[in-house]
């Protein structure tokens, strides 16, 4: 069936869906609503007058179909895990196992999640962010949610509403430090947008505004003038000269900048915004951004350059020195704002990886400690402090950091980590002689992915009796 058969017979669905709507037969406008949504997936208005009509069907009392009738839930959220835990994960079958669960309780904020996920993934955004506002109305606490929600509001370009779902993120929790960048990120993609300069190529694709209608026509402009509409850089400097004291006109000139690759320039602009705002702290951490991602940016020509020119001893040594400068300048930032803002846990924990890339376990561990309280980085803060203790030389400490985390990380949510804590473990027991549990923490490694490392190897070689034991910190 070709796509235009499909909408004919969605259109006729929706007709009799409609006119069961008018007749509050809900059952039937749900099933005919339904069709349409199988026919036509990526329609926003069927999957709303869909929603709506589950909800009336079930007289809006917020909470869907019976319990035994939610009995049935169990296995959709069980193949939404499966779907999930799968190599190449099937984004499809993931919609269509939450809507089918939606069918029961159209309020479930899980399942409304799973489905704006999935169709954000493909490429369904208007449902993505329909089904994840659903969500997050359903529970306005739920912190994934509602960062999930305020990534996805940003990426469209909705900047007011991204704004206020990460503020909303950030009152959660105050020490989101993610949260309180992407307030500062989005305020000055906001500004840009507002200039209009965001996809224009040059300023004739930009709005017009009472100020650019009292200006003289780009008819009237001799050619050799650059005169306003002909280049966006060439009207922000302008817009700078008219009112050198508004450092907005800055952040949008440094953002042009940003976009061409241009970072040298956008650095020393944002400095000057930084000047002119007299230090507002919210322009001190975009300069800070921007000479880190100069720097990332320096590092990756300069690694490309190594790797083309294999024999090069000074483009390695060239590459080296910038890593390492990128790698001291990442530690001067994060310990900044971590003085700024000393219960924001991950940036505590983004500084520990810096050390940790360093080798400076010794700093890390204390960093990492700090974070283990903040719940959403439990599982990869112990499994860093399990390495850091072992690299330390400490496997006792090490090893019970790991035996905490294989208890609690859930490997259909996390099954990367699951498979590494339960490798090193392995590698820990099968080092101290302790064959039995080795084979345990190996069976649970193979078990979630068969070829994972050499699991299998060390596995089969413990079963043969064959064990000469083996470091567990390669």
């Amino acid at each position: 069936m070709d796509d235009d058969q499909k909408k004919k017979l969605a259109g006729e669905c929706f007709r009799k869906g409609s006119e069961a709507m008018t007749a509050e037969n809900w059952d039937f406008a749900v099933s005919m609503f339904g069709q349409c949504v199988t026919f036509v997936p990526e329609n926003l208005m069927y999957r709303q007058v869909l929603r709506g009509s589950q909800r009336k069907k079930y007289k809006d009392n917020g909470s869907g179909a019976g319990k035994i009738a939610k009995m049935g839930l169990i296995k959709i959220r069980t193949r939404l895990k499966k779907a999930h835990m799968a190599k190449e994960v099937d984004w499809e079958n993931i919609a269509k196992a939450a809507e089918e669960g939606l069918q029961v309780n159209p309020w479930d904020a899980h399942l409304n999640f799973e489905l704006g996920v999935a169709c954000r993934e493909l490429g369904r955004i208007e449902i993505a962010r329909f089904s994840m506002e659903d969500a997050v109305k359903s529970e306005a606490d739920n912190k994934e949610y509602v960062r999930t929600l305020a990534a996805l509001l940003q990426e469209v370009g909705d900047f007011s509403a991204s704004r206020k779902m990460w503020e909303r993120a950030y009152k959660l929790d105050p020490t989101d430090g993610e949260a309180r960048s992407k307030m500062t990120h989005v305020d000055a993609e906001s500004v840009m947008e507002r200039g209009g300069y965001e996809d224009a190529d040059n300023t004739r694709d930009v709005k017009q505004t009472a100020y650019d209608l009292d200006r003289p026509s780009q008819s009237k402009m001799p050619e050799s003038v650059d005169g306003p509409g002909v280049s966006a850089e060439a009207d922000l400097q302008r817009a700078i000269r008219k009112d050198e004291s508004n450092p907005d006109n800055y952040v949008k000139l440094a953002a042009l900048f940003k976009g061409e690759k241009r970072y040298e320039e956008a650095t020393s602009t944002l400095r000057t915004a930084l000047e002119v705002s007299g230090g507002d702290q919210n322009i001190r951490e975009l300069v800070e951004d921007a000479e880190l991602e100069q720097l990332r940016y320096n590092h990756e020509l300069a690694k490309e350059a190594a790797r083309s020119n294999g024999d090069d001893e000074a483009a390695r040594k060239t590459a080296a020195g910038l890593r390492k400068e990128l790698w001291q300048r990442e530690v001067e930032v994060f310990q900044g704002r971590i003085e700024r803002y000393p219960k924001d846990s991950h940036l505590k924990f983004e500084l520990s990886k810096r050390f940790i890339q360093a080798k400076q376990f010794p700093k890390a561990i204390p960093l990492l400690q700090q974070c283990t309280a903040d719940k959403r980085l439990e599982c990869d803060v112990l499994v860093l402090l399990g390495e850091c203790f072992i690299n330390a030389k400490n496997e006792k400490l090490g090893r019970r950091q790991l035996e905490k985390v294989v208890g609690i990380v859930d490997p259909i949510e996390r099954p990367d980590l699951f498979k590494k804590a339960h490798y090193v473990l392995g590698r820990l027991c099968e080092k101290a002689g302790e064959r039995d549990q080795a084979e345990e923490h190996y069976n649970e490694v193979i078990g979630a992915e068969y070829d994972y490392r050499d699991t299998l190897a060390r596995l089969e070689k413990l079963q043969s009796g064959d064990d000469d034991g083996g470091d567990s910190d390669d």
